[in-house]
């Protein structure tokens, strides 16, 4: 059995790699990104996971479900409503199942294994926590909700600051311990390390869980050189007073991991990196088909053993 770590886009082509390789894959998913709209819980990140696990996540955007339709949205617009976040015909129905289960009584972790059954999904999908834990961007107008920020204002503003609302009184996940504990081997993905890995690393219980387990724990850069795979990590870890460099991402994973896969291009970083104390592993990591997502799994997967 391994655990994953992810959140983001950039996380599900690992976990789709990983999936491939491994028949008993638990994914713990970042929930900072959450929000309610349209009076629907929506939970990005889970949903990302799911979709792209089940193929039918649209890869032009990176969210959402391929070839959906957008009426519904369409008929908000015409009452009025703000419509900035995109959400497909398809995808209102999991947000509305979803709403309706919580209403009932049941916890995310609960629908959220409910819906991977659903979706014929193998691998086991949870939550950080079953607690509302919301990542806030403070910029000079202002604080805003990740998704208000990154997708309404473009992420045009400076950030100034971010924080993980919720986090510090985030009820632990038993299921998240039971699966960092009982696992051979712990890999972060290559999200964002502040708003996608970060909310779930200032979890107390998480936090502690990766601690005692960090001998087994790897980690992928989503950082080459000084700028992102892909999304606004490299702004948000400027903002934060963090290098950005995949020294910055080992740094801040230090007390949670005790290697780091670096792509070949940084190979430079060797030294820095074995300085603290962390051991660094150099291959590819950009992951532009099946193909390379199942070779860069299968490269974490050796070292990790």
């Amino acid at each position: 059995m391994i655990t994953v770590l992810a959140g983001g886009t950039g996380s599900i082509k690992l976990v789709r790699g990983l999936a491939a390789c491994e028949s008993d894959v638990n994914v713990v998913c970042n929930v900072g990104d959450n929000m309610w709209m349209y009076e629907m819980y929506i939970c990005p990140d889970i949903d990302t996971t799911i979709y792209g696990l089940a193929d039918l996540l649209d890869r032009d955007r990176g969210w959402g479900i391929r070839k959906d339709t957008f009426n519904f949205l369409r008929q908000m617009e015409a009452f009025g409503e703000e419509t900035w976040f995109r959400i497909g015909d398809r995808d209102a129905a999991t947000h509305l199942m979803r709403t309706n289960m919580l209403k009932n009584g049941k916890n995310l972790s609960d629908i959220t294994r409910w819906m991977c059954g659903r979706f014929a999904i193998n691998v086991n999908v949870m939550p950080a926590t079953d607690s509302s834990v919301e990542t806030i961007i403070s910029t000079k107008k202002g604080d805003m909700h990740i998704q208000e920020y990154w997708v309404k204002h473009r992420g045009r503003e400076p950030v100034t600051g971010i924080r993980y609302e919720g986090a510090e009184r985030a009820r632990p996940n038993p299921d998240v311990s039971r699966a960092i504990q009982d696992s051979k081997a712990v890999i972060i993905a290559p999200g964002n390390p502040l708003t996608s890995i970060g909310p779930m690393l200032k979890l107390q219980s998480i936090r502690k869980d990766l601690s005692r387990a960090r001998a087994k724990t790897i980690a992928v850069s989503p950082i080459i050189g000084n700028k992102a795979v892909s999304g606004p990590a490299a702004k948000y870890m400027e903002a934060a007073g963090i290098e950005v460099s995949a020294l910055g991402v080992a740094k801040m994973y230090a007390h949670a991991c005790s290697s780091i896969v670096v792509d070949t291009k940084d190979k430079a970083l060797v030294n820095k990196l074995s300085s603290i104390d962390m051991r660094v592993h150099a291959t590819r990591i950009v992951m532009r088909n099946r193909q390379a997502e199942n070779a860069l799994a299968a490269f974490v997967l050796k070292q990790a053993r």
